[in-house]
């Protein structure tokens, strides 16, 4: 979805590549949605992560993954 790669594209520096992980900050920010329930969407697994060493990095297309279930769940019903 191209909202989740607007909002990644200022997270990197000029010249550099869009990340590939985001903080779960980022990641919240992305879906325009607090840290808390991010870090509860994660504890549910609604929304991927994974940890590399003590941190909890979100892979940069899990945002727009998460949306597009959200999306099929709610045509569905």
């Amino acid at each position: 979805m191209s909202i989740a790669i607007a909002d990644v594209a200022p997270l990197a520096e000029a010249g550099d590549p869009a990340p590939v992980l985001l903080t779960v900050e980022e990641a919240a920010r992305c879906l325009r949605i607090g840290r808390t329930t991010c870090f509860a969407l994660i504890r549910t697994g609604q929304l991927e992560s994974l940890t590399i060493g003590g941190l909890r990095r979100v892979p940069a297309d899990a945002p727009a993954a998460y949306l597009a279930r959200r999306r099929a769940e709610q045509r569905a019903a």
